[in-house]
């Protein structure tokens, strides 16, 4: 009889307990929304009352579904091992304090890399750490919430009784579970319907993984595949470009050209191979140190019309934001022109070509005959126009190793650099294309006067293979550096040895052709290619796949955080840790435009 009462006794005990563990886990589970609202300030406020409606559901059925399986994991197996409260207020106060102050250091992360903490994000925070926690109040507030915790747990302990007497806790449990499914549901509708104010919140929180309409239809046996990318890829913030309006007022109006070669390597610039070029260089200013923002067409030229780093490039906004050069040069009453073979990526990407005049060139035998198009196209283009005009050409032969049939180029040579049996064929039929890409460049620029801005350079570099995939997933030197050459009027031949890259050549023609005043922070991620800078870094890549190219190092990196450092010729990778300033400076430039 008196065992039987013990035993009644210690499960009303553990009973109590447990009715306690789940008011404590809902009560730091308003804890956790709370905190959690710093989140909602980095991604941006929502504009609508469909967007507050959603954000408000999802906040209350994420944090306190977290708090309660924070409970379930750590709390309530010691409720069964050891059910005595003094302990279990004590531990539990623990728990929480350690899970909210993750929570608040993940908003401090959150806001200044736009990531959620990982072993990446963490071992790049540690060696940021004095410039996050920047205040005594990182020191205070651990404490505080020690304290808020051992309060409410001793608190919730003597009216646990009452509490559970009241019966709120059925109509809680309904009120939270009702909130988190339907946050679910709206998602899937808002996923569904391409609703970008509310699936822009997708990345805000940490471990959040919201119902889309593609997971729904699948589970549901319904085929997805026509669901669009573009609908699924919605995650977005306000993005502020310009930070500030433009102020432009050009003191006269020359005509532009920039001639975008695909595949045109910086060290393949010489006499033999390219005699026109190679004295065109010498004549005007060449910089001898550049570097392409990616290696494909869509990065790289991506970077140089807008003059921001290739991980914007993956961004929503950007299908319906064109660049601040094209939209400057417009408004100044130039006529714009884009020549080029036919490229997909043209209409792919309408928002950067927007307000430009596309002269798609055909060519039956491959890419060298569309580019001998291209060439004459531009030939009679030039005399007919009779306002200043911007001209981007593109010529894409050397990609392809392409030359016209029954051309005679240069000799075959001795390549400079190792190269396996079958790269050797390459190198020699791509150096051929560069001939064949250098007598165009002749015929072209011979019928450009000499009052024209011109500007020479590679989309991107190239690597001799016959894998387009591997050819375009390669960040090394020979891939991304490319020549830089412009042509300014009544100047003469410069060398420049200081580090440039793409980014720089949207502030270049805006500042010193359009006459805009703006600092170049408030549209690129780039400098003016006329003024040194001691930058320390260049970014090249998407936000995919991505080099951080330092003075003494090459750091690689994929989208999951792994990375991997190499020399600066690529050859030896070395075994150390990524230079965090230089990685934490790339993270923050990489979101600046949406932190404004």
């Amino acid at each position: 009889m008196i065992e039987r009462k013990k035993q009644q006794m210690t499960r009303d005990k553990v009973s109590r307990l447990v009715n306690w563990g789940h008011w404590f886990a809902f009560f730091n589970g308003i804890l956790a929304m709370l905190i959690g609202a710093r989140y909602i300030g980095s991604v941006g406020y929502p504009e609508t009352i469909i967007g507050w409606a959603y954000l408000s559901i999802s906040t209350i059925g994420h944090f306190t579904f977290l708090a309660f399986i924070g409970y379930l994991i750590f709390i309530f197996p010691i409720t069964l091992l050891l059910p005595y409260s003094k302990i279990l207020r004590g531990f539990a106060a623990f728990i929480a304090s350690l899970g909210l102050y993750a929570l608040l250091y993940d908003t401090i992360i959150y806001d200044d890399y736009g990531i959620h903490l990982s072993p990446f994000a963490f071992d790049l925070a540690w060696q940021d750490l004095n410039a996050l926690l920047h205040s005594t109040s990182y020191i205070v507030t651990p404490i505080v919430i020690v304290i808020v915790e051992l309060t409410a747990a001793n608190y919730l302990w003597k009216r646990i009784d009452k509490i559970q007497k009241k019966q709120w806790g059925n109509k809680v449990v309904l009120f939270v579970g009702i909130c988190f499914v339907s946050s679910h549901l709206f998602h899937i509708w808002a996923d569904a319907t391409n609703m970008t104010e509310v699936t822009r919140f997708d990345d805000a929180y940490p471990v959040s993984y919201p119902a889309t309409a593609r997971s729904f239809m699948e589970n549901h046996g319904i085929d997805s595949s026509m669901q669009s990318t573009e609908s699924r890829n919605t995650k977005s913030r306000k993005l502020s470009y310009p930070i500030s309006p433009m102020q432009c007022t050009a003191d006269s109006q020359p005509n532009v050209m920039v001639i975008s070669i695909d595949s045109l390597r910086a060290d393949m610039v010489d006499s033999v191979t390219m005699p026109f070029l190679s004295q065109y260089r010498i004549q005007n200013q060449r910089f001898m140190n550049h570097y392409s923002g990616g290696t494909d067409f869509e990065t790289s030229m991506f970077t140089l019309m807008y003059g921001l780093q290739g991980n914007y490039s993956d961004r929503k906004e950007f299908d319906s934001t064109s660049p601040i050069l094209t939209n400057t040069l417009s408004q100044q009453g130039y006529q714009l022109a884009m020549f080029a073979p036919e490229n997909d990526q043209y209409a792919a990407n309408s928002a950067m070509f927007s307000g430009i005049s596309i002269h798609i060139s055909e060519g039956d035998n491959g890419s060298a005959d569309a580019d001998i198009n291209t060439i004459n196209a531009v030939n009679a283009w030039q005399p007919k126009q009779t306002q200043p005009w911007f001209a981007l050409v593109n010529l894409t032969a050397p990609k392809d190793y392409d030359t016209p049939v029954g051309f005679l180029g240069v000799q075959t040579i001795k390549p400079h650099m190792a190269l396996k049996p079958a790269q050797k064929v390459l190198f020699n039929q791509y150096r051929q294309s560069l001939n064949f890409i250098d007598q165009q460049l002749a015929s072209l620029l011979n019928n450009v006067s000499d009052d024209t801005i011109v500007l020479i350079t590679g989309t991107y570099g190239q690597v001799f293979t016959s894998n387009t995939s591997d050819a375009r997933s390669d960040l090394s030197p020979g891939n991304v550096k490319v020549p830089l050459i412009i042509h300014w009027p009544d100047s003469h031949g410069n060398k420049v040895n200081y580090r440039t890259s793409h980014y720089g050549i949207a502030p270049t023609l805006l500042s010193h052709v359009l006459g805009c005043t703006n600092p170049s922070t408030d549209y690129s991620s780039g400098r003016s290619l006329l003024e040194p800078n001691n930058e320390t870094w260049v970014y090249i890549g998407d936000s995919r796949r991505f080099a951080i190219y330092q003075k003494a190092e090459i750091t690689v990196l994929d989208s999951f955080g792994k990375y991997r450092i190499y020399d600066l010729d690529y050859k030896k990778r070395l075994d150390k840790k990524m230079s965090a300033p230089e990685l934490i400076q790339v993270m923050r430039e990489g979101r600046r435009l949406y932190n404004q």
